[in-house]
């Protein structure tokens, strides 16, 4: 499990709203909204490349410190929506969800493999990950920023790493179910069962297959030679 470290955002309000966002954007800045159980709703703006490093390093696990110019008090949140151009992937706008840090909340935390399997590198199998997140309960705090999952253990196809296996400590609720699949190493896919998927019988891919049949061309032309010279 890896946590986060302090992460934190300065600030100010906002009075552009709708078509005065633009000028807004132009000017190095990017309109957030802050809002949440103990705090009224706020329309804020904050410095576009300050926001974009929040964002990279915090995603929708991590909390921030948002502090508003002209109040001393920080609002302890999480990245809740980010909002793109569809064509250049530029933040336009961030909203900021505060939640109390005494009160426990649900977060979906990414699973990050770390470590070479084994049953891999020499037995050529294929890795296959079939569960990419993980939902927890804890305070926001403990709220991990990624779960990591070490596969140097899979030494055969017969491993896998379930959700049962994880140990995030004892303030962390694991919600996901135990018997969930995260991670396992397939065999290699061999002639047999691609010739099985096909429908297709050995005889057709062997030789035998091919020369029963160049035989019987063979024995066809022989009896139309003899026919003709009859």
């Amino acid at each position: 499990m890896t946590n986060s470290n302090h992460i934190s955002l300065q600030a100010a309000p906002r009075s552009a709203i709708g078509k005065q966002v633009r000028f807004l954007r132009r000017a190095g800045m990017t309109p957030i909204h802050l809002y949440g159980k103990e705090t009224a709703s706020l329309a804020l703006q904050t410095d576009s490349a300050a926001l974009l490093g929040v964002v990279a390093q915090a995603g929708r696990t991590a909390p921030v410190s948002v502090t508003v110019e002209g109040s001393t008090t920080s609002h302890f949140a999480f990245i809740r929506e980010v909002q793109r151009h569809p064509v250049t992937e530029a933040v336009l706008h961030v909203d900021f969800y505060q939640v109390p840090v005494t009160e426990t909340m649900h977060a979906v935390v990414p699973v990050i493999l770390i470590g070479d399997a084994p049953a891999v590198r020499l037995l050529s199998g294929n890795l296959t990950q079939a569960l990419n997140t993980i939902e927890v309960e804890c305070l926001p705090l403990d709220v991990p920023q990624v779960v990591e999952v070490d596969i140097s253990g899979l030494e055969n196809f017969e491993q896998g790493i379930y959700v049962s296996s994880l140990d995030l400590g004892r303030s962390v609720t694991i919600l996901t179910a135990a018997e969930e699949l995260i991670v396992r190493v397939n065999p290699p896919r061999v002639v047999e069962a691609a010739i099985g998927e096909a429908g297709v019988s050995e005889e057709a891919v062997g030789g035998g297959a091919p020369e029963t049949v160049a035989g019987q061309g063979q024995q066809t032309q022989d009896e139309s030679d003899t026919e003709a010279s009859a």
